[in-house]
């Protein structure tokens, strides 16, 4: 696939115009697919995005024995008999989700080897963590040249977990392999994002046993393999697709409607894009339509990412490049990734007004025009805050290592080209 896109600045004119489709949630498929170790049965997925780490994760999971089979956005796995828990170094170093597949194979075949898992560069993102849960669960990991060995005897075990950190991935991970696990999990401290929920909802239909959805504490009762008893699992609307057009809308569009989406999941980011915008944002039960009937104007603002249902951490550089257009100096305070901030430099290159005190503290000072230039995507959402701002730019910009948006975003050039920006992918 080819890797740069161009894109002709607007130079600040609202000229968008149309309707643009939300896809399946990178971040809901990526934990469904791993659950597929789960079941006894054909296990259907629909909705799913067509982008490269759900590529990348179907080829791990075919390369260990799994048949996958795809038809547009539906994937099928079925397990067969013989499944090799060895995982293939090179394409698990491109993803970092790969973790995801340690939980439901070490539950259901006793043992994993992966190597150290790849993935955006925003930071450290240890697997210690991981290593906490499956060894609490009564595993045991022994580390050799930077590849994880976790066994098991018989079948893990039920465990009172606390997650010193709320993270998603972990408790996603913890709650998949407690579904196969020996006896009752409580994951205390647990992520509440709808991924989580919605999944957990789904394995409930096919037998499991979970309860606390939606909360802070989940309660697994293990039990057997699952059966799908013919449900489908459908990949709800990747909310981050959703809140990165509500954005463009504010900044470029006449008028945008944002369908196929679910706009309760983005409560946080709606709030402030009204309170600071002049944009008029209208929300419906499965769209969001943004319209600009004068000049935008944007009040400054400061904004700290949290946890779900706080702001999220992968909407921070979209909301920065808002941010150069507001009226005043703004403070952006990262709490989750180190490394998330490191997008300044090339906004700075496209004329922004930014200060980076540490890794986790920044301010923008608006309002400033911002110009054409040839950057490279360094990880999947500043390559898209990159597109955001070579929309509002003035002249050509250059985009390059497109691959690391296409890692999260399904043919964004087509979507961009279909609402009116002039944008091509060479």
């Amino acid at each position: 696939m080819q890797n740069t896109l161009e894109i002709e600045g607007l130079d600040g004119k609202q000229e968008l115009s149309g309707e643009i489709e939300v896809h399946g949630g990178k971040n809901s498929a990526l934990i469904a697919l791993p659950a597929a170790f789960l079941f006894q049965d054909g296990y259907s997925i629909e909705n799913v995005p067509d982008i490269e780490d759900v590529s990348r994760m179907t080829e791990i999971m075919a390369e260990s024995g799994a048949k996958i089979k795809r038809e547009k956005n539906t994937v099928t796995v079925e397990i067969g008999e013989s499944i090799d828990t060895k995982l293939n170094s090179e394409l698990v170093g491109k993803i970092r989700a790969s973790i995801f597949l340690v939980g439901p194979l070490l539950a259901r075949y006793g043992s994993v080897q992966i190597p150290h898992p790849g993935g955006d560069n925003i930071g450290p993102r240890p697997v210690d963590l991981f290593i906490d849960v499956f060894t609490q669960m009564g595993a045991t990991c022994k580390e050799e040249n930077g590849v994880y060995k976790f066994t098991t005897k018989g079948k893990l075990k039920g465990a009172d977990i606390f997650l010193r950190i709320q993270s998603v991935g972990v408790t996603q991970s913890a709650m998949l392999a407690a579904v196969l696990a020996e006896g009752i999990t409580t994951i205390r401290n647990a992520a509440q994002e709808p991924e989580i929920s919605d999944l957990a909802e789904f394995l409930n239909s096919c037998g499991a046993n979970i309860s606390g959805i939606g909360s802070s504490t989940l309660t697994i009762v293990g039990g057997d393999v699952l059966s799908t008893k013919k449900h489908v699992y459908e990949v709800i609307p990747d909310r981050l697709d959703t809140g990165t057009f509500l954005i463009l809308g504010v900044l470029a569009a006449k008028n945008l409607k944002i369908v196929k989406c679910n706009p309760k999941h983005l409560d946080a980011l709606i709030e402030i894009v009204k309170r600071i915008s002049s944009s008029e944002v209208d929300v419906g039960e499965d769209f969001i339509c943004v319209t600009n009937k004068l000049p935008l104007t944007v009040k400054e603002t400061d904004i700290q990412t949290h946890e779900y249902p706080g702001l999220p951490s992968d909407m921070q550089p979209q909301l920065a490049v808002l941010l150069t257009q507001a009226s005043g100096k703004s403070l952006i305070f990262e709490t989750i990734y180190e490394g998330r901030l490191a997008y300044g430099g090339n906004l700075i290159q496209m004329g922004a007004d930014i200060v980076t005190y540490d890794p986790h503290r920044a301010s923008i000072r608006g309002k400033t025009p911002l110009k054409g230039s040839t950057i490279s995507s360094p990880d999947i959402r500043a390559g898209l805050a990159y597109v955001l701002a070579a929309t509002i730019a003035k002249g050509k910009s250059v985009i390059h290592n497109v691959y690391c948006i296409d890692r999260g975003y399904a043919r964004i050039e087509e979507r961009l080209a279909n609402i009116g920006l002039k944008i091509t992918r060479k």
